[in-house]
């Protein structure tokens, strides 16, 4: 097994074991990757205070040849986007963006445009409020990317959401909110 280097966002963690996480990436070489990170909830452990939901990291993973979970190594912080966690609004919009490009994409399929579209959605969400224009222009960018863009960027937004097998649910609570 040899170690890649690879520059990631982190989508999403799930508790595999009393101290291990299963974590879904979106790497801008990879596409979307999923890596256990073995010992991350140990007292002490290297990864302590490293793996968090939008974080932009480097990572250094051993590829499995039998299955599509792959080793988590190390890992340096990137970008944390801290400013995101600051506010509920702008954490809701952050989940929903990683949520819509979990959803929408396949494993190890390399995107390196969906990629820098979250990037961008993420250091927007860094400096500015979200709105609905955001999310909308969000929708229709990752809409055109998979090839399904419309004459307008509802229509894009509207079909992205039809044609994904399961619509995020931060949707419906995001726009809730952003309603109010």
């Amino acid at each position: 097994m040899s170690a890649e280097t690879v520059s990631a966002i982190l989508l999403r963690r799930i508790r595999f074991s009393e101290t291990s996480l299963i974590l879904t990436w979106f790497g801008l070489e990879t596409g979307k990757i999923k890596a256990i990170a073995r010992g991350a909830l140990r007292s002490g452990s290297a990864f302590a205070g490293k793996i968090d939901l939008f974080f932009r990291c480097d990572l250094t993973i051993f590829r499995s040849r039998k299955s599509e979970i792959h080793t988590l190594r190390e890992l340096v912080v990137v970008e944390p986007f801290l400013s995101i966690r600051t506010n509920y609004l702008r954490t809701l919009t952050a989940s929903y963006f990683t949520e819509l490009v979990e959803e929408a994409t396949e494993l190890e399929h390399p995107e390196p445009e969906i990629f820098d579209l979250l990037r961008r959605g993420l250091n927007y969400l860094e400096r500015e409020h979200p709105n609905l224009r955001a999310i909308v222009f969000f929708e229709a960018e990752l809409a055109r990317l998979l090839g399904m863009q419309m004459a307008k960027q509802t229509e894009s937004s509207r079909q992205l959401i039809e044609s994904l097998t399961r619509a995020p649910a931060a949707r419906v609570a995001l726009i809730k909110q952003l309603g109010e």
